[in-house]
């Protein structure tokens, strides 16, 4: 299996994402690896690490998905590999909930993501984000 950690995604992904969709519930699992220092395309100086500049916009992103419906749930920094083989680790990993594909699409079409998203930019070396579709009440009721 190849595995490769990007920032943007493809037009394939991005058709992909913007299919016709059902009512479904997704959650975003979200794989991070971070620069060792935050690089912002505008070429500001910062001292931030990647890890730092990426945290900046993870605040920005848990206060958004509430006013799309979604919700944060869950969040830690990658220890160890358990089972399986990969060259190299994430740093760390997030779920995100969201109602639907459009309420995930409506959050970064805000302006608000808009002005959060340098930092995602400038502090993440890589990703991958894997869309799963599950029972929003069991996610829920396993996190009350």
């Amino acid at each position: 299996m190849r595995v490769n950690n990007a920032v943007i995604p493809t037009q394939e992904q991005m058709e992909g994402f913007l299919a016709p969709e059902s009512d479904a519930a997704i959650f975003m699992l979200n794989l991070l690896k971070f620069k060792e220092h935050a690089e912002y395309e505008d070429g500001r100086d910062t001292a931030l690490s990647g890890r730092e500049a990426y945290g900046i916009y993870a605040k920005g992103v848990a206060k958004l998905l509430p006013k799309v419906g979604g919700c944060l749930g869950f969040g830690a920094d990658v220890e160890r590999l358990m089972l399986g083989d990969v060259e190299e680790l994430w740093d760390q990993i997030a779920i995100a909930m969201y109602p639907s594909r459009g309420a995930m699409l409506e959050m970064i079409q805000m302006p608000e993501y808009a002005e959060i998203s340098v930092h995602r930019t400038a502090g993440l070396a890589g990703q991958l984000n894997i869309e799963t579709v599950g029972a929003a009440g069991l996610w829920l009721a396993a996190s009350s």
